[in-house]
C-alpha cells in the first residue's frame, strides 16, 4: 500500500501507515479463521521506501499458509536488511497475547490498530 493519503514526511506517515496495514492484516486473519477455521494462515507486513520518484514509505501485506513440504515465505526475518517485515498469525490479534496487533473496538472502522 503506497497510501497516497497520508503525509510524506516519514515520521509523520510510518505510524499511520504501520497501524492500517497490521489492522488490515488482523481483519483477514481473523477472517479466514472464523469463516474458512484456516487459524495458520500467517500475513506477512513490510515497510520500506518505494521505488519511485517520490521515494514515499510503503507497505505490503503477503498472506500465506505454512505447509510442510514447502519453503517458508521468507525463511529467515532476522536476515531481512532492506525492509522492516513482521509475522502477524491470528493469535497476534487479539489483546493477551503479549504482541496484540488487533483493532480497538472504535479503531477498527477507521484502521486505527492498537498496540502499535
Amino acid at each position: 500500500m503506497t497510501d497516497y493519503d497520508l503525509p510524506a514526511a516519514p515520521h509523520e506517515r510510518t505510524p499511520l501507515l504501520v497501524r492500517r496495514c497490521l489492522a488490515y492484516a488482523c481483519a483477514c486473519l481473523r477472517e479466514a479463521r472464523e469463516v474458512f477455521g484456516d487459524g495458520q494462515v500467517k500475513a506477512y507486513v513490510s515497510l520500506s521506501f518505494a521505488d519511485t520518484e517520490e521515494g514515499l514509505l510503503t507497505s505490503n501485506v503477503t498472506f500465506c499458509t505454512p505447509l510442510p513440504d514447502v519453503r517458508p515465505y521468507i525463511a529467515d526475518l532476522e536476515r531481512v536488511t532492506d525492509a522492516a517485515v513482521v509475522e502477524v498469525s491470528v493469535e497476534d490479534c487479539f489483546p493477551g497475547s503479549g504482541r496484540w496487533f488487533g483493532c480497538s473496538s472504535a479503531g477498527c472502522a477507521g484502521g486505527e490498530a492498537a498496540g502499535v
